[in-house]
């Protein structure tokens, strides 16, 4: 392995290890959907809203003069007001969740759960064996990091719409509450992540082509540089 594709695979490397970082971020945050209701709907000065994740959902209480008057939903999340988080229950008892009445569809949200725990574990099947790729100076070790990284960015973007699944089936359980649901920061965190890790993931496969486009690429940059 030349220094020059040595590189070029710890640029690669990098580039995956940013997908993961956003991935690890996302999935440990609650704030996948925010799910509110209409801010007069109990008639007083307080509403309330939720919004949850992978593990943990926390309902919270908001001063209605403090939302934007041309909102007409309670939130978003970041204003001031009591907040009460509690982890999902199904993963230990076998509890539904329940908010604001309606109920939370266990099945779907565990199996979006499982899907990005297991890219988290191809993730580090590919660190490792980039790790190991570098460490020894070979590259027989990209193609399998290749499958990796692009499966685990797969994984991913597919527990972001299993998971959107198991909102819309929240919502659906029950219609007596009125309630408008967002996709919040933690999915764009999430779904950017699985674009990096599966582009991270071509590189690796290019780099691991005899002739490959990077080195034209590279090539043709150096010579117009001399």
């Amino acid at each position: 392995m030349s220094d020059s594709q040595e590189g070029k695979i710890k640029l690669a490397f990098f580039i995956a290890l940013i997908g993961v970082t956003l991935t690890v971020l996302g999935m440990g945050t609650e704030f996948w959907v925010e799910v509110s209701q209409p801010k007069h709907f109990r008639n007083n000065q307080t509403c309330e809203m939720a919004h949850y994740g992978l593990w943990k959902s926390c309902i919270r209480t908001l001063w209605v003069s403090d939302i934007d008057p041309e909102r007409e939903s309670c939130g978003p999340a970041e204003l001031p007001g009591e907040s009460n988080c509690t982890f999902f229950k199904f993963y230990t008892s076998g509890e539904n969740a329940v908010i604001f009445k309606k109920t939370t569809q266990k099945s779907l949200h565990i199996t979006g759960a499982m899907l990005a725990l297991f890219s988290l574990f191809l993730m580090v099947m590919g660190s490792l064996c980039i790790t190991m790729s570098l460490s020894k100076s070979v590259p027989f070790f990209l193609k399998p990091a290749t499958i990796c990284f692009v499966f685990s960015g797969i994984l991913v973007l597919l527990s972001i719409i299993v998971f959107h699944q198991s909102v819309l089936a929240l919502l659906a359980s029950d219609h007596s509450i009125p309630l408008h649901h967002e996709l919040s920061w933690s999915v764009a965190c999430v779904g950017s992540a699985g674009a990096i890790l599966i582009f991270g993931g071509l590189m690796f496969l290019l780099l691991s082509l005899p002739y490959n486009p990077l080195d034209k690429c590279f090539g043709q940059q150096s010579s117009s540089d001399g």
